[in-house]
């Protein structure tokens, strides 16, 4: 079961990373100015706060291995129309559609994969910590993404900036199958009593009351469009701030080297973070630690002009948000009831996304104005507004807070 969660984290994340590294410059090949680039990103992020709830329903009342195999096969569509628009030289509003589509595949993976692992440890009796599994899988990532980052920037250079994308696409077809024969609900019996509207408000008021409802969750979910929000904008931006202070614009190895670099911080923080735990009592402590450190690299990130030093504080940035994704994620699981876990981690999600809407094009315009330099400082000095949510929430005193293994739900 762990095996096959790892290999859709393997899959998943190789087929994300052929684009990673060039998406912006392959926006900026398209005409978009800076502003538009980052606001067809934002649409991309829209159609995650639009479809976080829906296809959280999905997951919930449908199953977790139903909404993995749709969102397999939209997102290789979407991607093949975003290669077309490309080809095309499409109008900008034809991207901001296809951005919101692609939310749309990536929403059906949202929450469903985690809560089909966690669900599925429960039911076969795990006993040890989230974070080792999380980090593990973190790990596991890092290798895809830092394979599929290299490759995406090399094969660009050798070729086009278009055929990252149809790669992509042909992983998630293949991942489809590997879902198809491989993943199964355990520990999970949807419920398709009711009809999808219902469902769909039924679930929601659930996830309203064991999320937002919830202080300490609601306080960590309400991080999210800081942290998750602003770190969107960051790591699409690292690849032309990257390339001017290398002093090559068409070097787009370089591009592929931030994505490569954070795979690599996310390799280490995945090792890192069960470490990192046991360290401290509670969760928030290491949380609360990435945080402020995050928030410091980025300001620094924003004041230096010398690429190598850059290149330093980009990886340290990804080892801060490395070592915070695992414990995250572990002390929000253990805080959600099994029926109602898949909407409540897409609503965390849809928090994140909703920061990324407003803060993206924000940021390109800062971009566009004042250079990508400010719009790092800004993008540290608006993820630092993480940190009350994260004091109310340790504040709260959630017995998650401290747990180091998983719990059953009669446990909980």
């Amino acid at each position: 079961m762990q095996g096959t969660y790892y290999t859709l984290m393997l899959g998943n994340t190789l087929a994300a990373s052929f684009i990673w590294g060039i998406n912006t410059l392959f926006l900026l090949d398209a005409g978009l100015s800076n502003l538009e680039a980052f606001a067809a990103n934002a649409f991309f992020t829209a159609g995650m706060l639009i479809f976080e709830i829906p296809t959280g329903v999905v997951a919930d009342t449908v199953g977790r291995r139903a909404s993995y195999l749709l969102g397999t096969v939209t997102l290789a569509a979407t991607t093949v129309l975003y290669w077309l628009l490309w080809v095309w030289e499409s109008p900008f509003w034809a991207w901001a559609v296809v951005s919101v589509l692609l939310g749309l595949g990536f929403t059906f993976f949202s929450g469903a994969v985690d809560a089909w692992l966690v669900d599925a440890l429960k039911a076969t009796g795990y006993r040890g910590s989230l974070e080792t599994v999380f980090g593990r899988a973190q790990i596991v990532g890092g290798i895809a993404m830092l394979s599929g980052s290299v490759l995406g920037g090399v094969i660009a250079q050798l070729t086009d900036l278009g055929v990252p994308f149809l790669i992509r696409g042909g992983i998630l077809l293949v991942m489809f199958v590997v879902a198809l024969l491989l993943m199964r609900d355990l520990g999970f019996t949807p419920d398709r009593q009711q009809k999808p509207l219902q469902a769909t408000r039924t679930v929601f008021r659930a996830s309203i009351r064991y999320g937002l409802g919830n202080r300490p969750v609601r306080w960590l979910m309400l991080t999210s469009p800081f942290t998750a929000g602003v770190g969107i904008y960051v790591f699409y931006a690292l690849q032309p701030y990257l390339l001017e202070l290398w002093g090559d614009e068409t070097a787009y190895s370089i591009a592929g080297l931030a994505a490569a670099l954070l795979s690599g911080a996310s390799i280490l923080g995945g090792a890192l973070a069960p470490w990192v735990r046991r360290l401290f009592r509670r969760r928030t402590s290491a949380i609360l630690l990435a945080a402020i450190s995050s928030a410091a690299v980025l300001i620094g990130l924003g004041l230096v002009r010398d690429f190598w030093f850059a290149l330093a504080l980009v990886a340290l940035w990804g080892i801060c948000s490395a070592i915070d994704d695992p414990v995250h994620r572990a002390y929000l699981n253990d805080m959600i009831p099994s029926k109602q876990r898949a909407t409540v981690l897409s609503f965390d999600s849809l928090m994140g996304s909703g920061g990324g809407v407003v803060f993206q094009p924000v940021l390109g315009r800062v971009a566009d104005v004042g250079g990508y330099g400010a719009s790092m400082i800004w993008s540290g000095v608006i993820s630092a507004v993480a940190v009350p949510f994260i004091l109310l929430s340790r504040a709260e005193k959630a017995p998650s807070d401290t747990a180091r293994e998983v719990t059953t739900e009669a446990e909980a």
